[in-house]
């Protein structure tokens, strides 16, 4: 499938899967959402990168996790789970029925919103019950739709959950999350690109490793670290959908 591209192609494709891994372990999230708007701009179709990115995170989560199921909060995991679930589900099925320019236009707009935020260190937070099912409903269905729902999610985990727990824990949920979306791919015949996936597995754990060994440092600066990766993804998100809006204008 790597053939399919060039080698220039081939080279920005490994070092945003570097990119990727290093996101996910060192902020302990937001992998997908700061990578897929990079993907689509080499192949704008998502569901050729998101079957990838879901065995990437199967792997790499499960992994992680081997060892670390006892830091685990189970019981705010599974009252969660309520509410994050049945519209993930929803959200998979949106992915696969959608054209993919619309899920671009979709994808781009999220990380805009978050990439806006990020970089005025403006916090997602919920001093409500409400708000917080509110938050993740919506963080469910976004991230059944495209794998970017985390920011929200995490907004309510980080005031649920102990510091200590919060990494474990919602690898936890990401693991399960994908599950269902790789259950739902099979049971549509959507290609999973396995082969693909496995190629690019020992470039992602470098990302997965280094990250691993960051994230110390990334929790110690995170607002500053936020603030550079918001305004960066905002510039691509902004030319993500300017391109996505002129083709189908064009069209």
């Amino acid at each position: 499938m790597l053939l399919d591209f060039s080698l220039y192609q081939i080279i920005l494709i490994a070092l945003l899967f570097v990119w990727t891994g290093f996101v996910r372990t060192g902020l302990g999230f937001g992998g997908a959402a700061l990578g897929l708007p990079l993907l689509l701009f080499i192949s704008n179709q998502p569901l050729f990168w998101l079957p990838i990115i879901s065995v990437h995170l199967l792997f790499f989560s499960g992994l992680t996790l081997f060892t670390r199921l006892n830091n685990v909060d189970w019981r705010y995991l599974r009252y969660a789970s309520v509410y994050i679930v049945p519209p993930a589900i929803v959200g998979v099925i949106g992915l696969v029925s959608l054209p993919a320019s619309w899920l671009n236009i979709f994808i781009y707009s999220i990380t805009l919103f978050y990439g806006v935020i990020w970089f005025l260190n403006y916090v997602i937070e919920s001093h409500h019950d409400w708000v917080d099912k509110i938050l993740l409903v919506l963080g469910g269905y976004i991230a059944g739709t495209s794998l970017t729902g985390a920011p929200l999610m995490v907004a309510v985990f980080m005031r649920k959950v102990r510091k200590e727990q919060l990494r474990d824990t919602l690898f936890v949920l990401w693991f399960v999350l994908v599950s269902i979306k790789m259950s739902t791919f099979v049971i549509l015949k959507v290609d999973l690109h396995f082969l693909l996936a496995l190629s690019l597995l020992p470039i992602a754990a470098i990302g997965h490793y280094t990250g691993l060994k960051a994230h110390n440092a990334i929790s110690r600066n995170d607002v500053a670290f936020k603030r550079w990766m918001g305004g960066g993804v905002a510039v691509i998100s902004v030319l993500g959908l300017w391109s996505q809006i002129s083709q189908m204008a064009v069209h």
